[in-house]
Parts: structure tokens; sequence; C-alpha cells
């Protein structure tokens, strides 16, 4: 992933509404959402190329999700896959501390990452650049860097998801995913520097990225209402200004 953005015990409907872009190179191959063989309740995408993945929920409610953290400067060849730390968490059993206490002595081995991880009660925020972080009740926002480093595309997105909830009592996917398809560039005094120059930084900069080799695959709305119903929406794109698949999912926490 490289933008997400998420209401956490804000909307008196929804606990959490989170919405997200996975932005990747067009040739990596990846499967869309679905619930994985062998964990009949992992509810993800999947990257065919390291087999972990970006976002996922579990039928037991369970989530987690992950950004990059942009440092071309720090990059390890080889360092083991990111996407396996979501991975890993949503099939095992462990509580979101117990694991982040498992995986945190050796965070140092991965290449930049922010992981979002936690349930239905509580949400945690931990990164290899900064460390372990509660996540509070509010409007959120994670890119590239930190959970709410004021981005130009982090900040529009949080206020455009804060404008869109405090008017929509029930929001819809639709209007959700439309908020996601932002393509608009701020202008170049409002980019950060990143290490890959400006002309990349003005790519990546919209929500929703488009280039030659390189923007964004998917668009995912996770919500969990009052009564602990799961929306699972995502729509797959291909390089193209439309999707070509979009999946719907809808399925009540429980605890199988």
């Amino acid at each position: 992933m490289c933008l997400i953005l998420f209401a956490w015990k804000v909307h008196k409907n929804f606990p959490l509404i989170l919405i997200a872009n996975r932005d990747e190179f067009y040739e990596r191959p990846a499967a869309p959402a679905a619930f994985w063989d062998g964990a009949p309740g992992l509810l993800a995408g999947r990257d065919l190329q390291e087999g972990g993945t970006w976002l996922g929920i579990t039928r037991r409610g369970k989530l987690a999700a992950l950004t990059n953290y942009r440092d071309p400067a720090s990059l390890k060849s080889n360092a083991p896959s990111r996407g396996h730390l979501v991975s890993d968490y949503l099939r095992g059993r462990q509580t979101p501390e117990n694991y982040l206490a498992r995986i945190k002595p050796k965070a140092g081995q991965y290449n930049g990452f922010n992981l979002l991880i936690g349930d239905v009660s509580e949400l945690f925020c931990f990164s290899n650049r900064s460390g372990l972080h509660t996540v509070s009740a509010g409007i959120h926002g994670m890119s590239n860097h930190l959970l709410d480093t004021p981005w130009p595309k982090v900040e529009r997105g949080k206020r455009a998801l804060n404008e869109l909830i405090g008017r929509k009592r029930n929001p819809s996917p639709e209007v959700l995913l439309a908020l996601l398809a932002d393509r608009s560039r701020p202008p170049d005094e409002q980019l950060p520097i990143t290490g890959v120059g400006l002309e990349w930084e003005r790519v990546l900069s919209p929500l929703f990225i488009e280039s030659r080799g390189y923007g964004t695959r998917s668009s995912t709305v996770l919500t969990i209402d009052r009564a602990g119903r799961v929306t699972f929406v995502e729509r797959v794109f291909n390089g193209g200004a439309d999707p070509w698949m979009t999946s719907r999912f809808d399925f009540p926490i429980g605890k199988t």
C-alpha cells in the first residue's frame, strides 16, 4: 500500500472506515482479494511474487495493512518481504501486542515499513523508523512516511474523508472509492523531498497514481459497523483509467 486513510471510532455507525490505494509496478503479479486457500478465514489480495499481502481482515476481526517507507538511500537488496508482516499476523492467533513484540527485534532486517495492525477494539501502528504507537480515535492517514505525516496527498485525503463522513450517515463504498480516485497533483513547492527526484515526486503525489510502468493497482474500502459486520470492496486496475474487476465481500465478525 502507498496510501491508507481511515476514520477510527469517529463515525457513530461505523467504528472503522478504512480506504486504501495499493501502488505497485504493473508487471508485478498479484491476485485480487479472496479468502485464501489454507487460511479460509483470511480475506486479502495476494502478492504472487513473494506470497504476502498489503491489506487484509479475518472472519475473527483481525486486520492489518502496510505501507512502505520511502527512503531509497537505505534500501536493502536482500531484505525479507514486508508483505509477510501482514499475512503472518492474519494467519496466526497472537494478539496484536504479542505479535508486535515478536517482530520488533527483527524489524531492522526489513526495508522501511509502517504496519497498521489490530482488531475491532484496538489499533496500533508500528514502524521500523519510529517505533510503536497506539492509534487514537480520529481521522488518520499514512503514505510512504510515518502515520499522519502531513504530505499533501495525506492531508487532502484526510480532509475529504472527514467531510464525507460528516455528511453521510452511511457512506457507500462507491462514494468512498470515488475519493480514492482523486488524480489531482499539488504544486511543486508542496511536494516532499524523499530522494527520488522531482519528476517522480510529481508522479507519486496524487491519491491515485498513473504512469507508464507504475501506478495504483487496487483501491479498497473496508468498513466495520456497530453490529460487527464487515464490508470489503476492492477495485483492481491494470494500468488503465477504469477498473477491470470489482469484488465485494460482506460477513459478520465471529469466532471462525
